[in-house]
This record gives structure tokens, C-alpha cells and sequence, in this order.
């Protein structure tokens, strides 16, 4: 009896352990962030998309083409939600909740986090990153040709002296320095007014700055174009005579990736006005 307990023992040790199964080469995913939303639709096969984030459905926060987010169905980030999806990988900002992040993780899903793009390069490393978890880097690889084609339409005539402009949101925020919008600017000729006061990311810029010394181009970022925001469309900016006042569609601040391409020929259509 002892000699047959022996030769189980040794024969279950011996057995191989179940191994792991290699993550597929095109995953399902499920996407939590409105800037990897509109990446994904781009890099990924419709059927790998199982659901966007519900910020991309939504005329005020998205950044993608609506009609194309649509397609999609949306989810609002609960693990409940994204769970009875069944997806082979999440891909959410940095600022998930670490509740939500612990959870994924125990459940097995791979959680990849992508952080807001803070330039141009950052924007075109990440779209090759989701490009590549997606299994499509040609994929990837032919949006950066698009980017990079659009920046290039956006540019300024060589010698041209950049044009002072302030990208200037509800209440007067601004954005920093190291922030994809104020790179796209330079990159379209113009040169951000706040950045070369030295102001920061989503400070306030007092009106009185303004008028003392006025940018060339006031991009208002309003949500609609009109006069609700006294601070975006105050008497004495209109009164400025060599200021020229332009409606910056908000969508366009943020996110990277295709919205690149907008909002570079927005900047460069600004530009020329200017000149």
C-alpha cells in the first residue's frame, strides 16, 4: 500500500502544471479613455472594439467623429459593466480609481494605462503602443504618416515669426507650457502667450494681463461659440483693434492621435487669417 501511495505521489509531481495560454495576438478590449477611444477605432479590427467610453458618445466630451463612436457600444467605466463584456484587456487613463485597477487585476484582465499626451512625440508613441497591444503596428504606423502629413500642410512659411496666441477656456484658464496643445501651436506658427508668461497648467489668466500686453489671436475654448462666457467674450477684448477673436473647438485641446489632424489644419486655417 505504502509502495502504490509512493508512485501516485511521484506521478502527480511529475505531471506537468496547466500553463498559462498566450494572450491572443488581436485582443477584445475594452476602452475607458475619450483619447485612446479614438485611437482604437482607428488601429483595431471593429469586432477587437467591444465597447468605447461613454465620453466619446457625448457631443460635449468627445474627441472622435460621433457617427464612428456610435458604431460602438459605451460603457461607463464600472468593472460590473466592463466585466460582462468579457474582454481580453482594458485600456484606461491614469487616473483610474485604484479600486477599479485592483479589481481588473484580480479578475485576470490585462489593464493597459495610458497617460494624457503632454506632445506630439508622446502622442505618436502612444498611438504605436495601442497599435501594437492591438495587434496592428502598420496600423499605427499609417496614422503617424497622417499625423505627420497634416503637421507638415500646418506648418508656417520658413522664416515666418511666430503669431502670439492664447488658447483661453471657460473662466479664463489656460493651458502650460509642457501640453500637447502648446506644441501644436508652435508647430502651426503660432508662439502661446501663456507659456511665455510662465503660467502653468489650467492656471487663471487675470483679463488686466491680457489687455496690458494682447496676443495677436484670442482662441476662445468655449463649449459653443457665443457669448455665454463673459470672461471669453468680454467688451473690452472685442474693443482690442489688432486682436483678432477665433473659436477653438474644445475637443481639439486634449487628445492626440487623429484629433492631431484636426486640430492642426484649425490652427493653421487661424494662422493664415492672422497673416
Amino acid at each position: 500500500m505504502r509502495a502504490a501511495t509512493l508512485v501516485l505521489l511521484t506521478l502527480a509531481a511529475c505531471s506537468q502544471a496547466p500553463q498559462p495560454q498566450a494572450p491572443p495576438i488581436h485582443p477584445t478590449i475594452v476602452s475607458l479613455n475619450p483619447c485612446s477611444d479614438a485611437v482604437l477605432a482607428e488601429v483595431a479590427d471593429p469586432g477587437q472594439v467591444l465597447a468605447l467610453s461613454h465620453y466619446s458618445s457625448d457631443p460635449s466630451s468627445s474627441s472622435m467623429d460621433l457617427a464612428v463612436a456610435r458604431r460602438f457600444p459605451s460603457v461607463s467605466g464600472s468593472v460590473e459593466e466592463v466585466m460582462a463584456l468579457r474582454p481580453d484587456m482594458v485600456i484606461t487613463g491614469t487616473f483610474v480609481p485604484s479600486a477599479t485597477a485592483d479589481a481588473f487585476e484580480r479578475l485576470g484582465l490585462q489593464l493597459e494605462k495610458v497617460p494624457i499626451a503632454t506632445s506630439v512625440a508622446d502622442s505618436k508613441a502612444q498611438v504605436m503602443h495601442i497599435a501594437r497591444l492591438a495587434g496592428h503596428p502598420e496600423r499605427g504606423e499609417a496614422l503617424i504618416r497622417r499625423i505627420d502629413a497634416a503637421l507638415a500642410e500646418a506648418a508656417p512659411p520658413r522664416g515666418a515669426k511666430p503669431v502670439s496666441a492664447v488658447v483661453w477656456q471657460s473662466g479664463g484658464i489656460v493651458p502650460g507650457g509642457s501640453t500637447l496643445i502648446a506644441d501644436l501651436l508652435q508647430h502651426a506658427g503660432l508662439a502661446s502667450f501663456s507659456a511665455e508668461k510662465g503660467m502653468g497648467q489650467a492656471e487663471i489668466l487675470p483679463l488686466e494681463v491680457m489687455l496690458s500686453d494682447p496676443p495677436s489671436v484670442v482662441l476662445a475654448a468655449g463649449d459653443v461659440p457665443s457669448d455665454a462666457d463673459r470672461m471669453l467674450s468680454h467688451p473690452a477684448l472685442k474693443a482690442l483693434g489688432n486682436t483678432r477673436h477665433e473659436w477653438f473647438e474644445p475637443s481639439l485641446l486634449w487628445c492626440g492621435g487623429p484629433t492631431i489632424i484636426r486640430s492642426a489644419a484649425r490652427l493653421a486655417e487661424i494662422r493664415r487669417s492672422v497673416s
